[in-house]
């Protein structure tokens, strides 16, 4: 599933791609990733423009020069793709925005939706959401009065959207490597000097992240050179069994409330 990295990923690369271009057309093959009428939503695009793209927590908001807001989550399994018909991937795409020659696929919207809201109506489906962690605002003595409010284990409360926001599975994990803390750790159990190294470690690798492209490999467009850049440079993740960067020894998985997660019993504590 797409994490703060990606969905930055895709704001920075979509930024230069789309925003101001006019919207020739859409089309919706699934209303049901859809909040609104299948007709209206390709109305409400034809002639439109996006004016600016946001990122909060593991969402894009699409700003409308008419108003509105489109709220994109990818969930699981979902991405974009941005190119001519003849570039598209072998993919169904859920909804397709047209942008003249050009189209923005949202592929694998299965669980995932796009969906128009007013500026009001964002604000408040964004309201139990917890801080942004790169937010220049953020800082350790903020982060430590958010560790005080959990009693539960490190992995359960870094995913916990409530808690930080766009955090997911791969960074909690990546996250806890760097800071050499077990996520399997009770948050009171942490140190100050612990806490400081967690807050260090979440901002280097979510920069680091989206300075390689985040971690999911599929391009958004023909010759994206970033994108899923960071897939290799993860350190945890997905890596079960293999040896650990740091000491060697085999990385172990384990199910932490039903979500998967790696680290390294040895170097980790």
């Amino acid at each position: 599933m797409p994490e703060l990295p990606e969905m930055e990923t895709y704001r920075q690369q979509l930024t230069r791609l789309i925003q101001g271009r006019p919207m020739t057309g859409a089309e919706v093959t699934r209303p049901k990733s859809l909040n609104v009428d299948s007709d209206f939503f390709v109305r409400a695009m034809t002639g439109n423009r996006i004016i600016r793209i946001d990122r909060r927590a593991k969402h894009l908001l699409f700003h409308l020069e008419t108003g509105e807001i489109l709220v994109l989550h990818l969930m699981l399994g979902g991405w974009m793709f941005y190119g001519s018909e003849e570039e598209k991937p072998d993919r169904t795409a859920q909804v397709v925005i047209d942008f003249g020659l050009k189209h923005l696929y949202f592929i694998g919207l299965r669980l995932g939706y796009l969906h128009m809201h007013s500026p009001s109506e964002v604000q408040q489906l964004f309201a139990k959401l917890g801080p942004e962690p790169l937010e220049p605002g953020f800082t350790f003595p903020l982060f430590q009065k958010v560790l005080n409010s959990k009693k539960s284990n490190l992995k359960v409360s870094l995913v916990d959207q409530s808690f930080l926001s766009g955090i997911g599975n791969c960074y909690s994990d990546e996250i806890c490597f760097i800071a050499g803390i077990l996520p399997l750790r009770k948050l009171p159990t942490l140190t100050e000097e612990e806490q400081n190294r967690l807050y260090q470690a979440m901002r280097t690798v979510l920069l680091e992240a989206i300075q390689f492209g985040g971690y999911m490999e599929d391009p958004l467009f023909v010759g994206d050179r970033l994108t899923g850049q960071f897939d290799a440079k993860c350190r945890v993740y997905d890596r079960e069994g293999e040896p650990c960067l740091r000491c060697g020894h085999p990385l172990i998985k384990e199910e932490v409330s039903s979500r998967k997660c790696f680290y390294c019993a040895n170097c980790q504590s």
